[in-house]
């Protein structure tokens, strides 16, 4: 039939990606609409990530972001970035990156998704740019078909820096079935704010979603909000079985085990084969092989360097690490010989692919 969309492939990131479009949201926030340019389609889950190779001024920085956009749209790709105060990348993409340039990425990966089994009750909690996997998650359950049952809470510093806002509220205004609930510390000038109004607590939670213990929680945005969420959550009897989070922050130390057989030593050398291209190099057992790989002048792609992204995963050929990752790499993969670079430290003598 003419005119029927026969997408060729599911996109690879061997590809480049091409931006499309660059829509503002918020002051120094906006998302990037990205394109396969062989006309492939995009093929993830909702809530996950891509880590993007940034061309900035004095060297290449990788970034990761999550994916705004739902897989139910899948011909195109959306990263919604805000700048922070320091930012390199995300600060390149806002003033530098523009529509027909192209960019490399890798993934996508990660595993802060909806459960497979639907339709579900819902509490999703955001603050700031932790909105992103809400977006792409609630997109994809109202285009799955099934009527939403969404308490969507979301907080930010000012009403003009709610992301999505009008987006969402579009959606809210076609269901019954999503609830929307806006929290901000502080008004906009000359503008009238009747909604909630300082830190999200207890009491507002139970004002928005009186039934929040028979619903599947989901947040997302600075650790410290988490972490407020999170105990909040516990000390109200929720059951946290239920709880799920993203985070690209260090994780605690005592969220990863080190086998006590095996301890890397600060006293004791080791040797890093990277055998695509000819470079040995003699470290120290408590050094990552990101960190030796850099120090030889060799570019192993990362993103958050402590093992959540799984960007900079790599095939190890020989030899033995200590790996203390938070999540970035499946069961799967470490039986077929991978290994992340960025949390992986060798002891004794190591070969790498790279």
């Amino acid at each position: 039939m003419a005119g029927t969309f026969r997408p060729a492939q599911p996109w690879r990131d061997s590809e480049p990606l091409e931006l499309t479009m660059v829509i503002p949201e918020a002051p120094d926030v906006a998302s990037f609409c990205f394109r396969a340019p062989s006309g492939a389609y995009f093929d993830h889950v909702p809530g996950q990530f891509l880590t993007l190779e940034l061309p900035v001024p004095g060297g290449t920085v990788h970034r990761t972001y999550t994916i705004s956009s739902s897989p139910s749209r899948p011909l195109s790709l959306t990263i919604t970035v805000k700048a922070q105060e320091g930012s390199v990348g995300t600060r390149w993409m806002l003033d530098r990156l523009k529509p027909g340039m192209r960019i490399k990425a890798f993934g996508p990966g990660g595993d802060f998704t909806l459960p497979d089994e639907k339709p579900r009750r819902y509490l999703m909690i955001s603050a700031g740019s932790g909105i992103t996997p809400m977006m792409a998650m609630t997109t994809w359950i109202w285009d799955s078909g099934h009527q939403p049952d969404i308490c969507f809470i979301h907080a930010a510093r000012r009403p003009q820096d709610l992301i999505f806002r009008q987006r969402l509220e579009h959606m809210a205004s076609r269901t019954p079935g999503l609830k929307l609930h806006w929290v901000v510390k502080d008004d906009d000038d000359y503008r009238t704010w009747t909604g909630y109004r300082g830190r999200f607590n207890a009491l507002m939670l139970g004002l928005m979603a009186p039934d929040y213990l028979e619903r599947e929680v989901f947040c997302c945005g600075p650790e410290s909000f988490m972490t407020s969420v999170r105990e909040m959550l516990a000390s109200l009897g929720y059951d946290m079985a239920n709880y799920h989070q993203e985070s690209f922050h260090a994780p605690v130390e005592e969220a990863t085990d080190v086998p006590e057989d095996v301890v890397p030593s600060d006293d004791r050398m080791a040797e890093v084969e990277f055998s695509s291209s000819g470079v040995t190099a003699t470290c120290r057992e408590t050094d990552t092989i990101l960190t030796v790989a850099r120090a030889s002048g060799l570019n192993i792609p990362s993103g958050c360097t402590f093992g959540v992204c799984g960007t900079c995963k790599v095939m190890k050929a020989e030899g033995e690490v200590v790996m203390v990752h938070s999540g970035g790499i499946s069961e799967e993969d470490v039986e077929e010989g991978y290994i992340l670079a960025c949390c992986s430290r060798p002891i004794g003598r190591v070969v790498v692919e790279v």
